[in-house]
């Protein structure tokens, strides 16, 4: 109720600078614990015990900057990033829309951030618990795309509850070039080697390794990604990343180009999402992204076969308090449908 009364202010300032504004806010709030484990909404992914299926996506918290507000708003894990190894300031600005009136956003931000060594030292400064993922990406200017990813893949693994590898923006020239069967093979490769190399220089074990894959890909692609995501040993996909297709919008600025997100990515994402599940046979975790502003929504998607749900473009609309409602109302779909627990319900449509 609150956020309703003050959204009309907020969405007088420019997106992105209201968004620096909620960073700020974020900064300045009383922290309470993370979200306990148990319960009917706990589901084990990877090794990894989440206290329920909803997450933070990344893009909200580029630079690892409140990972443990988000945590205490309610969320289950928080993903930051995309993170590069060296600073970069992302593509010209305006660079983000909302297109309120089809209640989207679409950005071209290009990976802005401030790189991985000052990302790496706030994420180590965390005095709280609650499971963080860690976005990784390449700099656009960088002459070896995969190197980037192993060198992020060093610095970060001794930090993440997971690694999240983003080769799925649409905002970063040729990046997407990487979900070629030949190239991601290679990537992966070298990714997972620098990742063994990072753990066995410090005690622990080995965090999960996340793929991001867009949302615009023939069902070939599918079949490859899948094939060699299992091969390699990845520990889930997460799907999707935001569209650059571009479904009848009502907004004035509808033109624009970049990634597209929000409810005009629903049905796009969930089908996606389908594809994978049938693709992989059931036999990796999938993370539902795109689209999901309702418990009906997260609900539909683990039915569809996520384990986990994330979202960001919602918490525009619908404020901070979107976390708690979402999980308030998945626990009630969920013992409405007579399941004991969320793990019960994925992929049970």
């Amino acid at each position: 109720m609150i956020y309703k009364l003050l959204r009309p202010a907020l969405f007088m300032f420019d997106p992105e600078r209201a968004h620096g504004l909620a960073i700020a806010a974020l900064k300045r709030m009383p922290l309470k614990p993370p979200p306990s484990p148990g319960g009917a909404l706990a589901i084990e992914i990877a090794g990894l015990n989440f206290p329920n299926p909803l997450g933070m996506a990344a893009g909200f918290d580029k630079d690892a900057e409140v990972p443990d507000a988000l945590s205490a708003l309610g969320f289950g894990h928080v993903e930051v990033g995309s993170i590069t190894p060296r600073a970069q300031a992302g593509n010209p600005q305006p660079r983000l829309f909302r297109l309120t009136q089809d209640a989207a956003v679409i950005n071209r931000m290009g990976f802005n951030n401030g790189g991985a060594e000052s990302a790496a030292r706030r994420i180590a400064a965390r005095n709280t618990g609650g499971i963080l993922g860690i976005n990784i990406g390449a700099n656009k200017d960088s002459a070896d795309r995969i190197a980037d990813y192993a060198s992020m893949a060093r610095i970060m693994a001794p930090l993440a509850s997971y690694l999240a590898v983003n080769i799925s923006s649409p905002n970063t020239p040729g990046l997407r070039a990487l979900q070629d069967e030949g190239e991601l093979a290679r990537l992966l490769d070298g990714m997972l080697q620098a990742r063994e190399e990072a753990v066995g220089q410090v005690a622990g074990h080995a965090p999960p390794v996340f793929l991001k894959v867009a949302p615009d890909l023939e069902p070939a692609d599918i079949d490859a990604i899948s094939r060699i995501a299992i091969d390699k040993g990845l520990d889930a996909l997460i799907v999707s990343n935001t569209t650059i297709d571009r479904p009848k919008l009502w907004s004035r600025y509808a033109g624009e180009t970049g990634g597209l997100s929000g409810a005009p990515l629903r049905s796009k994402a969930l089908e996606r999402l389908r594809d994978f599940r049938k693709a992989t046979g059931g036999a990796m975790p999938l993370v539902g992204v795109g689209g999901i502003a309702t418990a009906q929504d997260a609900w539909e998607r683990i039915r569809a076969g996520a384990s986990l749900v994330q979202l960001y473009s919602a918490m525009i609309y619908r404020g901070p308090g979107i976390a708690r409602q979402i999980t308030t109302g998945l626990e009630a779909l969920m013992r409405h449908e007579g399941y004991s627990s969320i793990a019960e319900a994925v992929g049970s449509e």
